[in-house]
């Protein structure tokens, strides 16, 4: 099983998609005339405004829910394997990848609040609406919806709740070994599995408004936490900062570790854990509550600084000035080996045994604290993306109990990422963001040709900014966008 889904996943994650990631970032950096830098403050003004409302959440709630799904195993496992396959200078492309990626995040958050719809009392939104609404195309729309289903309600899970028990095995160890029908486990693993399933359904089965009051509390506090703890680290070796920068830098463009695998798994890891063009993202924005469609674009641009920029390069600088890592080479080989060689590099071991490395006794359970909220999280917004697209199939056909059965579902995936190996959760989850990767990033290019909406909103936007206007409107028939019904009844009201 593990040599097909590897096999599999070598023709998504071709260089064909590694270099469409970055080409549409530069094109919608260059066509927003970089956005990302010049609206930087007002990023910041727009996440202090605004308030909920029956129908959505706030713009900072909408923020926190897609936080959830960017900031999770990627930011500590992922950035550990980011270095451990492709060497130092893969955080180099990550932080390429999240400059370039702020503005295709603006993008695709931007079309999901353009084509929202009222259903069932709440916003909805994301790739299926707008892929239907924008390129006429219901087929591909539909295509996405399933291949999103598939991706966050049963194979981007695994990932999450692999670090996790991985973690725990770190700090308590193993436990007692297991014999069950799904092989020899864990009981720390089967433990942890149950507890996360038990937490994971109370909240699911309490609906968005649940799941966003809950993130908009743990994700900047765990966010929060997670950087002060690297940036002590990082304080208590200030002196090798410049190196380590250089060492980044540096390897970027060397054959230490192969540059097409320092650029692949940057890219690759980069897209995973700030998941810009990946499509998950614009269901959060498509549900906030705003005056404008530009402003969520806006917020969601943010949210990549904070997921990459600031808590992958926490990371990356806690492994790399410990040298609490390994590079690996061809075949079984190392290129370079500063740990144990048995260490496995997809998961957090990396990341704890730096801190560890610090802080004796600290580094190992306050990385699995850590991972739990993480991920938990993150789990909670793969839950709300999955779902999103079930109702967007139930627009057109009923599936009695389709809801219910996707929770469960979710679960069971939950509880076999737990416990199984990390090699195979992880190549599972990238083929779930390959794949939504490839479908959006097309659509969303698609559609620019087809229309330019995205970069209408915004023209629109700044208009009315340099204006000085009290409360932003948006009036898509005035701009020649077409099908944007939400926003053409709130315009005549």
């Amino acid at each position: 099983m593990q040599d097909a889904i590897n096999f599999l996943n070598g023709i998504i994650w071709s260089p064909a998609l590694i270099y469409l990631c970055l080409a549409a970032g530069l094109f919608y950096t260059i066509l927003t005339r970089g956005m990302q830098v010049r609206l930087f403050g007002e990023m910041i003004r727009l996440i202090k405004s605004g308030k909920s409302s029956e129908k959505g959440i706030s713009p900072f709630q909408a923020l926190a829910v897609s936080l959830s799904g960017r900031v999770g195993t990627g930011n500590i496992a992922g950035v550990a394997a980011a270095i451990g396959f492709g060497g130092p200078g893969a955080v180099f492309w990550m932080w390429v990848v999240a400059i370039f990626g702020a503005a295709t995040a603006f993008i695709e958050a931007t079309l999901a609040q353009i084509y929202k719809e009222v259903n069932d009392g709440e916003y909805r939104g994301g790739p299926a609406y707008y892929i239907e609404k924008a390129m006429g195309q219901t087929w591909y729309a539909w295509v996405f919806a399933l291949a999103t289903i598939l991706a966050c309600g049963v194979l981007l899970p695994t990932v999450q709740s692999n670090a996790i028990g991985n973690a725990v095995v770190q700090t308590l160890g193993e436990g007692t070994m297991v014999e069950t029908a799904m092989g020899t486990l864990s009981s720390t693993k089967i433990i942890t599995g149950s507890i996360i399933v038990l937490v994971l359904g109370f909240i699911i089965f309490g609906g968005v408004k649940r799941i966003a009051n809950f993130a908009q509390i743990v994700v900047p506090f765990m966010a929060l936490a997670y950087v002060i703890f690297a940036l002590s680290i990082i304080a208590l070796n200030l002196t090798e900062l410049p190196r380590i920068f250089m060492l980044i830098v540096g390897d970027a463009f060397t054959p230490m570790a192969g540059f097409g695998a320092a650029i692949g798994w940057g890219v690759k890891r980069g897209v995973y854990s700030n998941e810009a063009g990946q499509g998950t993202a614009p269901h959060a924005a498509a549900a906030a509550e705003v005056e404008h469609p530009a402003q969520q674009g806006l917020v969601q641009s943010f949210s990549i600084y904070i997921d990459t920029l600031f808590v992958c390069t926490a990371t990356a600088f806690m492994i790399l000035i410990t040298g609490m890592y390994n590079v690996a080479g061809p075949g079984d080989t190392l290129i370079v080996q500063n740990v144990a060689a048995a260490t496995e590099i997809s998961s957090p071991a990396f990341t704890q045994m730096a801190i560890e490395s610090v802080m004796p006794g600290i580094g190992n359970p306050f990385v699995a604290i850590a991972l739990f909220f993480f991920s938990f999280t993150t789990l909670m917004a793969y839950y709300y993306i999955a779902e999103s697209n079930v109702a967007y199939i139930k627009r057109s056909i009923n599936i009695p109990g389709a809801v219910t059965l996707l929770k469960f579902a979710l679960i069971a995936a939950v509880f076999y990422g737990t416990v199984k190996a990390a090699s195979l959760a992880w190549a599972l989850g990238d083929i779930g963001v390959g794949l939504m990767a490839w479908i959006n990033i097309i659509g969303i290019l698609i559609i620019f040709f087809m229309g330019k909406p995205a970069l209408k909103a915004l023209k629109d936007y700044e208009r009315q900014r340099k204006q000085g206007v009290e409360h932003y409107t948006f009036d898509p028939e005035s701009l020649g966008i077409k099908n944007a019904d939400y926003w053409v009844k709130r315009h005549k009201k």
